[in-house]
């Protein structure tokens, strides 16, 4: 659906039910007001004349709206749309998500996805109404004003953590966007969430505020030390216990771990999901990151003494969860074939993700045709061996007993040249890791998502050692793709032999495979 495409009336109707299975998909404008809100804002509907829908928040804030302070757009999930079509646009979006575009400039986002400029430009324009130097500015003002409502960060520190280059360039674009100065933005939070604010970053009003010689912002101590803490959005139903047991079994020793109460510091004890409080940790540069469930969203907490990454954590942090699907749609499709009474047993499962695209790969690599236990013991021996401090004296957040985490994997110039033996590993699945870090390294395999999964699942299938299961798990994972079906899984094979499912039928799955393999497994675990 473009914008071009989208439905007055389907639009309208959604908004005036608050339907939030729309929410995230589009925006509605309010020409009375100059205001444009999600379509669960709890305002009185605006008249039929006075509204406008847009497809994109950078293409109502291209129209001159500004984002409603009590529906606070910033808290969208993301349209689950683009990862089904996997097209360029959907995938510049995700790149924008994780901050090329600040970093490299619209220049180097069309370098990334292989076309020029002007073309890249043109196809923002006929799907979302603006350019994407327009999405990537609204990205930056939206994670910028949630810093300022959610968050104690100094201001100084709120410009350069959501990307802008310096604070006088931030206060420009709040003052041209939104008609106010970001202290104004702060001040009219007022006394009580100010003070929500304090009691979610614990010490945080002291920080300091003056940047560094090069006009990056100083190191926050009391930030670093407490955590800023954001929400996180969903569709719901979510199973986030789902995830978090599945990521559990697979963490890598010193890079990561999910804890439950009442559980062992592992993850692995009895949990059942059932009104658990449940974590995941992992190292990032500078620190740590902790994911938890909170209701009708999640608590991602950063502890960094750089929250420059912070676009970049909360874009790639989503994926992990796969907070950005819709429920509905997946369960509209395999709920209605053999699997229905999987979907009915399990609703919300999400399909986890990847933190960093290339670990993923890795992990697919090692995990070939050994346990996920054994696979993930000789992924915590190479991290150890190959990976680097994430940063000084990094411990696990709260005093919490469990094992720390301060190793970050290592990326794909690291890994090509190490001395990968005497970790348990095969010499043909060294050759292959080796094979996978070159290409990755030297751009031949791209596996952030700039390139389509098709094309890139038919490079890894051109490296040795990679088959077809191989492949797919990582278009699954690594990528995203809702479609990729791991063809030859040993488990999924048993499970739906076990259930009476044959195998034509996963072609009834389409475009959602990769949620059917993850009931699959969800059923055979359990």
């Amino acid at each position: 659906m473009t914008t071009r495409q989208l439905d007055f009336d389907a639009c309208y109707l959604a908004v005036s039910a608050r339907d939030a299975r729309f929410d995230g998909r589009f925006y509605t404008a309010v020409t009375s007001t100059g205001i444009y809100c999600r379509p669960i804002c709890p305002a009185r509907t605006p008249a039929r004349k006075n509204v406008r829908f847009y497809r994109h928040a950078a293409a109502a804030e291209a129209a001159g709206f500004r984002p409603c302070r009590r529906c606070r757009p910033e808290l969208s999930p993301g349209d689950p749309g683009w990862d089904v079509r996997a097209d360029l646009v959907g995938r510049a979006l995700r790149l924008i998500d994780d901050g090329v575009a600040d970093e490299h400039g619209v220049a180097g986002l069309a370098h990334r996805l292989h076309v020029t400029e002007r073309h890249l430009h043109r196809l923002f324009a006929a799907e979302l109404g603006t350019g994407p130097l327009a999405v990537a500015r609204t990205r930056r003002l939206l994670l910028a004003k949630q810093l300022l409502t959610e968050t104690a960060l100094p201001i100084t520190d709120v410009a350069f953590a959501a990307g802008f280059g310096s604070v006088r360039q931030f206060n420009a674009a709040m003052k041209e966007s939104y008609g106010f100065a970001p202290g104004e933005l702060r001040k009219a939070v007022g006394p009580l969430a100010a003070a929500s604010r304090a009691e979610r970053t614990p010490g945080a009003e002291g920080a300091g505020t003056a940047g560094g010689a090069d006009g990056a912002p100083a190191a926050s101590s009391a930030a670093a030390a407490t955590g800023l803490r954001l929400r996180l959005a969903f569709r719901r139903p979510y199973d986030a216990q789902s995830v978090l047991r599945f990521l559990a079994a697979r963490a890598i020793p010193g890079v990561e771990h999910v804890t439950w109460a009442g559980t062992d510091a592992s993850g692995s004890g009895d949990a059942t999901g059932s009104g658990e409080v449940a974590r995941y940790t992992r190292a990032v540069p500078g620190g740590s990151i902790t994911l938890q469930p909170a209701g009708d969203h999640v608590r991602l907490t950063v502890r960094t003494a750089d929250t420059r990454q912070l676009a970049r954590i909360v874009a790639r942090c989503r994926r992990l969860l796969d907070l950005d699907a819709d429920p509905e749609a997946v369960a509209s499709i395999l709920g209605a074939t053999a699997l229905a009474p999987l979907v009915a047993a399990r609703p919300g499962l999400r399909v986890p993700g990847a933190f960093d695209g290339f670990e993923m790969a890795v992990r697919a690599v090692v995990g070939q045709q050994i346990s996920v236990a054994g696979a993930r013991t000789i992924l915590g021996r190479l991290a150890a061996r190959v990976g680097t401090p994430a940063a000084e004296g990094t411990t696990e957040p709260d005093g919490d007993a469990a094992p720390a985490v301060g190793v970050l994997f290592p990326g794909p110039d690291r890994l090509a040249g190490a001395d990968l033996g005497g970790l348990g590993l095969t010499t043909r699945r060294v050759a292959t890791l080796t094979a996978l870090a070159e290409a990755v390294a030297g751009g031949e395999i791209d596996l952030d998502g700039a390139d389509d999964p098709a094309e890139t699942t038919a490079r890894l299938l051109r490296l040795p050692g990679i088959g077809p299961w191989t492949a797919n798990y990582i278009a699954l994972r690594s990528l995203g793709d809702p479609d990729a079906w791991p063809d030859g899984d040993l488990v999924l094979r048993k499970t739906m032999a076990r259930l009476g499912i044959p195998d034509g039928e996963a072609e009834r799955w389409r475009p959602w495979r990769a949620y059917a393999a993850l009931h699959l497994w969800s059923a055979s675990a359990a």
